[in-house]
């Protein structure tokens, strides 16, 4: 039968409506793009991923700065890290396989040391699976939160986006996009707020940081599951002194 003749159903419909396979790709990109817009609990948080902190050290204080920080800092962490983490979970949610995503949450939390930055990831990844199995009333985000609290696992950002694709039925490559844009936006947005940063400054860089995303997400599909991880101790110790300031604008 011809692809286009397929009748597939609607993740967005809980009338299970058939449509044709034509538009299936329509429907997983609004799905993340739900998931990715501020208008969504989860889209656009409170995080700055610890550039505030940076900036009240005063090691970010411009756009030449705030380049290195996302170039030196930002990136290698999805490359190595954030986006790894995602690829193994979508793989995993596949099978299921819960053993290994047990393992990928529990990884996830471990490789976040500060302890605010930690709850953070926390807080945002249990939501997102909560809205998933809520709004989808998808079997499969179901089953993976009573697992969770069951086996008290970690809950991860990471995790939870793979699972977004799993029940829109998006493919990994578009997940990891998502993931990419989200951090990036969402990094160059507190940046905003904290620095005198304009919006074309902000868009310049973001189109920049964008133009990476591809060898970027192609590595990252790619590294094995003992091999993710990324460690910046600059990074971790501003983080952690950000717990304790006198004064926040975000969570870390």
């Amino acid at each position: 039968m011809p692809l286009s003749k397929l009748q597939v159903t609607n993740p967005f419909s809980t009338a299970s409506q058939p449509f044709s396979s034509s538009a299936l790709q329509s429907f997983w990109l609004l799905g993340l793009l739900q998931a990715g817009d501020s208008f969504y609990p989860t889209g656009s948080y409170a995080h700055s991923f610890g550039l505030e902190a940076l900036v009240q050290e005063g090691v970010v204080r411009d756009r030449a700065t705030l380049w290195e920080f996302v170039f030196r800092s930002t990136l290698p962490a999805l490359r190595h890290t954030e986006l790894p983490l995602a690829a193994h979970a979508w793989r995993a949610f596949e099978a299921p396989d819960w053993k290994q995503l047990g393992e990928i949450c529990r990884l996830s939390s471990a490789l976040k040391t500060a302890k605010e930055a930690r709850f953070a990831a926390e807080n945002i990844g249990r939501q997102r699976a909560e809205l998933m199995a809520n709004l989808r009333s998808h079997p499969l985000a179901q089953e993976f939160l009573q697992r969770a609290t069951t086996e008290s696992w970690p809950h991860s950002p990471s995790v939870s986006a793979a699972l977004e694709g799993r029940v829109l039925g998006a493919p990994l490559t578009a997940v990891l996009s998502g993931i990419t844009y989200a951090t990036i936006a969402s990094l160059l947005s507190a940046a905003m707020k904290v620095l005198r940063l304009g919006q074309n400054a902000s868009q310049s860089l973001l189109t920049e940081t964008l133009g990476e995303a591809p060898a970027i997400i192609t590595a990252a599909e790619a590294v094995p599951f003992d091999e993710i991880g990324w460690f910046n101790p600059w990074l971790d110790i501003a983080a952690a002194r950000h717990e304790s300031a006198n004064s926040r604008m975000f969570i870390s």
